[in-house]
């Protein structure tokens, strides 16, 4: 399935008063119905396997026709409010079927139903039990999910596990108390997000917002694994990518950010076909994660 950008920024931008206004539920079930639509596009070249944790469903998705090369946890976003297991089998799917690798989907608990730290403690369960098994694991989320992947490895370096081989983190939501700039001067581009939206999200998960474990951009990122980023030029919520970059590499961490002009949050779930090279470059990151390697350089378009 590839979508232009023209025409996905004109839906987006259509339905952007009626997303903001819509009830939890209503939410919830278009979110669904987006993470469905991906996983019928790949699903003949990936199995599913549902998996069974305490608490919460997962699922484990591996390539139909051949053995995995590595090992993945993918963390859906939806604001830690939307998102179910549906939901994360889509791009779940996509992951498996252009890096090769098994993904680990868990659907973990939502506010407000469940509220911090409810969701991290699921997720790191998922981490645990892939730590179980022997070699590297590559961690990848998108907006909320794209947060949790940070917050998670300060549960890990707390706790003494190991910390991921690699971390993708696509718009990652990394300051609940949106404090960059972005937030203001992109209000007007953004065709999908609003700051009124976020702060409702954000008061439903915690009363806390400036916690490491909920904002990662507070917390001490020293000693983190490689970072792969990606982030719209147009959403509000650039500079919690940019300021993340910025911060992971003044504590000695590699990190590389794209940030795509003129596109908004979350924009690699589309499956632009003017950007069919972020998903290669995510399977190479993944890759060089999966062979030990350290030296990642993202590739960029020909000229």
């Amino acid at each position: 399935m590839e979508l232009s950008q023209k025409r996905m920024r004109k839906q987006l931008e259509r339905m952007k008063p009626l997303i903001t206004g819509c009830s939890m539920e209503l939410a919830r079930k278009g979110q669904d119905a987006l993470g469905a639509l991906l996983s019928r596009s790949y699903h003949k070249e990936v199995r599913v396997e549902e998996v069974c944790f305490p608490g919460f469903p997962a699922c484990r998705i591996v390539p139909r026709d051949q053995s995995p090369v590595g090992r993945m946890l993918y963390l859906h976003g939806g604001g830690y409010v939307c998102g179910d297991l549906e939901y994360a089998k889509g791009f779940g799917s996509v992951l498996s079927a252009v890096t090769g690798a098994e993904v680990l989907c868990p659907a973990y608990r939502l506010a407000p139903e469940h509220p911090f730290p409810a969701g991290l403690e699921d997720s790191f369960s998922a981490y645990e039990f892939l730590l179980e098994q022997e070699g590297p694991v590559v961690l990848c989320g998108e907006s909320a999910g794209g947060g949790m992947i940070y917050a998670l490895c300060f549960l890990a370096k707390e706790k003494g596990l190991p910390l991921p081989a690699g971390l993708i983190g696509i718009s990652p939501w990394t300051d609940l108390t949106a404090s960059g700039s972005s937030y203001e001067e992109n209000r007007e581009r953004d065709p999908s997000m609003t700051r009124e939206r976020l702060d409702l999200f954000a008061s439903c998960y915690t009363e806390c917002r400036d916690n490491p474990l909920v904002s990662p951009l507070f917390g001490d990122l020293t000693g983190f694994p490689p970072s792969l980023l990606f982030v719209g030029g147009d959403e509000i919520m650039l500079d919690d990518s940019r300021r993340l970059h910025e911060k992971l590499l003044s504590c000695g961490c590699a990190s590389t950010l794209e940030i795509a002009p003129e596109l908004w949050h979350a924009y690699v779930l589309y499956c632009l076909k003017e950007r069919r090279t972020d998903l290669d470059r995510i399977a190479a990151f993944c890759h060089s994660c999966f062979c030990g390697e350290n030296n990642f350089q993202i590739p960029r378009k020909k000229a």
